[in-house]
């Protein structure tokens, strides 16, 4: 007993004594390590945390691309690819602008859109755009022919935007003919892809696809 003492004393001096000197080394191996560890402990490993980094680096250049005042007061969150977007813009068309852009990164499988528009011109418009987006998405979310996750809506004074991606072109028929039914709705642009495609492949500046898909009934 009395050894065990001697050394567990022994162990306090020693750590009393050189806690100071260590303090420093022991912080710098730490904080280099960090990263890494947060990074192990996430699902998918340090290769996820590097992917979702250069979404976000995307996305950000894609932004700054088109307009960096537009985009300035936004931010963007990635796990596991899905994007979360908070932050300002001062129009509802900004706002889908930059759902749209974020959704043309090869990687993304879902974008949370947060954004909030500086000024609401129209309170009862801003009201019914987010009652028919709220409809929507609760038609997709219980359609089990449906798999509403890969799905972003977005509506802007009557015009709903769709965003993400299809499982098939049957899918993505039975999400625009479900927004078709809802009253209010005036139009449907869709920009979905088919699960699979090549985003790049398919480049924005071209005619066809500067507005996406007008599906207008």
């Amino acid at each position: 007993m009395k050894t065990s003492l001697k050394y567990l004393s022994l162990s306090l001096v020693c750590v009393s004594v050189l806690s100071l000197q260590a303090c420093s080394f022991f912080g710098l191996a730490v904080g280099a390590a960090a990263t890494t560890g947060i990074a192990a402990a996430q699902e998918g490993g340090i290769s996820a945390a590097v992917s979702d980094t250069v979404i976000k680096a995307k996305i950000n250049d894609a932004w700054l691309n088109y307009n960096f005042d537009t985009f300035s007061k936004l931010s963007t969150t990635v796990e596991q690819g899905r994007v979360l977007i908070t932050g300002v813009v001062q129009d509802p068309e900004s706002r889908v602008e930059a759902v749209r852009l974020a959704w043309q990164v090869k990687g993304v499988k879902q974008v949370i859109n947060e954004i909030r528009i500086a000024e609401d011109a129209g309170v009862t418009g801003f009201v019914k755009d987010k009652w028919i987006t709220s409809r929507l998405r609760t038609a997709i979310t219980i359609d089990r022919g449906v798999q509403s996750i890969n799905y972003s809506i977005d509506t802007v004074s009557g015009v709903v935007y769709l965003m993400g991606y299809a499982q098939d072109r049957t899918e993505l028929n039975r999400v625009i003919e479900t927004a078709r039914t809802i009253s209010g709705v005036k139009q449907v642009v869709s920009y979905v892809k088919m699960a699979g495609e090549d985003i790049e492949a398919d480049p924005l500046s071209e005619e066809n696809n500067a507005y996406g898909e007008d599906v207008r009934q």
